[in-house]
């Protein structure tokens, strides 16, 4: 219960910082992106691609809180810093989602919260990176339309 807590309450705390024009900005994206992400969520849950160790299986419980906590709040200082240079954009990503699929999986799994159950390390990771091309279209679409 800490846990999913935290791990909601941390990353959007973390927006205090990132600026009142660049939540407005980027925040639609981030929905969208959220969305999606609840709706994958979904489908991995119903095909077993993870295992969580608590005994009531719940995606309210379980995965909800990955979806909601960190996704949108990181998307957003992502685009911040990134938009405008899809080279940058994409290095980023690769490295953020390369750090969860290979590094901190791991150490989920060792604190007995989540293991990948149908999926591998490599497979994991394209389930993540994936959605950042669609981040980035959502918010290239958005600003030319703003712009209008």
């Amino acid at each position: 219960m800490v846990f999913n807590f935290s791990i909601i309450i941390i990353p959007w705390l973390s927006l205090l910082f990132l600026g009142k024009s660049h939540i407005k900005r980027f925040s639609f994206a981030g929905i969208i992106i959220v969305i999606f992400e609840i709706i994958n969520h979904i489908y991995g849950h119903k095909r077993k691609w993870w295992k969580f160790y608590d005994k009531r299986k719940s995606f309210f419980k379980d995965e909800l809180p990955f979806s909601i906590g960190p996704y949108m709040p990181l998307s957003m200082w992502i685009l911040k810093y990134s938009y405008g240079n899809f080279k940058k954009f994409v290095l980023i990503n690769v490295i953020s989602d390369g750090l969860f699929a290979f590094l901190l999986i791991d150490i989920l799994k060792r604190f007995k919260i989540i293991r990948l159950n149908r999926l591998n390390h490599v497979q994991f990771f394209w389930y993540l990176h994936y959605k950042a091309y669609l981040l980035y279209g959502v918010q290239y679409l958005y600003e030319k339309l703003r712009s209008q």
